[in-house]
């Protein structure tokens, strides 16, 4: 499989880093970012790119030569004139005759290539594309996916202003077949997210999100450089890949992080907590997973479907995103064992190993994304939540006083 590599770019905004260079060639701890991408496609066995080199390419290709230093080989496409993130592609369906990644030649990345492309085998898809949440979900590109990942819409930036979605956003890492092509006009400017996964949606092609937790982020700014320069230097960038076994704050929902509401089954009757937001962004900051794991017998007393519980979720992810903090996941158990209620959903009215306190919602969390449970807290408002935590094997499991602000600050910053 190919990595095909967009580097053609001016990098206006990033110019008062170093402006004689082009963005892609740009150092970090001595090396270009473009050398980074390089061998961390080759630990996965992926050894043929193609440069898609523009402004100032000469440079690159001056740089990296034919790839053989590396091990690799590099063939290239020179712009003759820009043509977007997307235009230089339609140009090079004789090459790509098989599925292919596409980076872009601006962005600081460790994740598993291998399991990435697995997972668009599975699915059969068209495109697959890398998505995952970040502390800026309003000034990003969101993704829509189903329950089984497929993607069913894009909200590109700007967004309106009372805009509620999951924070799933796309990070400019891609798996294409060559069927995508087909949706590109050659010698004509484009943008892979603007105009081309648009008009495949639009043709029905299979369209796949791929979400994980592992490090990606543009360098695209003076501050993002300066960012991703520390993560690389303090070794976070590497610790996020998916193969290191990391840890969790698992956390209860209501009365820990929304205002305790009996039955909360509206979106207007969510509200954060005082200090949730700092709460949850310092569990960003220190680098352990944020995993909402929550009863909601809502659903089993049909007092709220599938659909309107998602969008209460979407608010709560949104809230959060405005303060510049986000959930990795959030998991959910519709059950309630017991009968009675005229309204209720029989199917749902069963004993399970997800509702708190059994540790089912903890268990299958770790599972997903390599959590390594003994490192993991658990931090919730009812002796339920504590017995799901030990249950599960975490180390420490906490109980905090309902809604009381900054109460899920306070005990983070006395654990981690």
């Amino acid at each position: 499989m190919k990595v095909v590599v967009i580097a053609g770019g001016q990098g206006t905004r990033i110019a008062s880093v170093n402006s004689e260079i082009p963005k892609a060639m740009i150092p970090i701890n001595g090396k270009p970012i473009l050398e980074y991408e390089i061998e961390m496609a080759l630990r996965y066995g992926y050894m043929d790119f193609i440069f898609i080199i523009g402004y100032m390419g000469e440079q690159i290709e001056a740089y990296f030569g034919d790839g053989r230093k590396w091990g690799v080989n590099i063939e290239y496409f020179k712009e003759d004139k820009p043509l977007g993130t997307a235009g230089a592609l339609g140009n090079l369906k004789d090459q790509l005759t098989e599925d292919f990644f596409v980076f872009y030649g601006d962005t600081v990345m460790d994740f598993d290539m291998n399991a990435m492309q697995e997972y668009h085998k599975k699915k059969k898809a068209d495109a697959t594309l890398f998505v995952h949440p970040n502390d800026h979900p309003y000034d990003s590109d969101i993704v829509d996916l189903d329950d089984h990942g497929r993607v069913c819409r894009f909200y590109n930036k700007p967004h309106i202003s009372d805009f509620v979605s999951r924070n799933i956003v796309n990070a400019a890492v891609f798996i294409f077949s060559p069927a995508i092509l087909s949706c590109i006009e050659i010698g004509v400017k484009s943008h892979i997210e603007k105009n081309v996964l648009p008009m495949c949606l639009e043709k029905g092609m299979r369209l796949y999100g791929y979400l994980s937790f592992e490090y990606i982020k543009d360098m695209g700014t003076p501050d993002r450089y300066y960012s991703v320069c520390q993560d690389m230097i303090s070794g976070k960038v590497t610790r996020m890949n998916r193969c290191n076994p990391r840890p969790a704050v698992f956390l209860d929902r209501d009365g820990v992080l929304s205002k305790e509401v009996n039955l909360l089954c509206k979106p207007e009757q969510l509200e954060l907590i005082e200090g949730v937001p700092e709460a949850v962004r310092y569990i960003n900051q220190k680098g352990y997973l944020a995993i909402v794991v929550t009863n909601q017998p809502v659903i089993a007393r049909n007092l709220c479907s599938i659909d309107e519980l998602n969008y209460i979720h979407a608010k709560l992810e949104t809230l959060l995103g405005h303060e510049h903090a986000y959930l990795n996941a959030i998991y959910y158990c519709p059950h309630h064992p017991d009968n009675g209620y005229l309204e209720e959903r029989k199917e749902y009215k069963i004993k399970c190993m997800c509702r708190k306190p059994s540790p089912g919602m903890l268990l299958q969390a770790a599972s997903d994304w390599n959590i390594d449970i003994g490192t993991s807290y658990m931090i919730g408002d009812r002796v339920s939540d504590v017995q799901a935590g030990e249950s599960a094997g975490c180390k420490q499991s906490v109980q905090v006083e309902t809604n009381r602000p900054y109460a899920l600050l306070d005990v983070l910053k006395s654990l981690i």
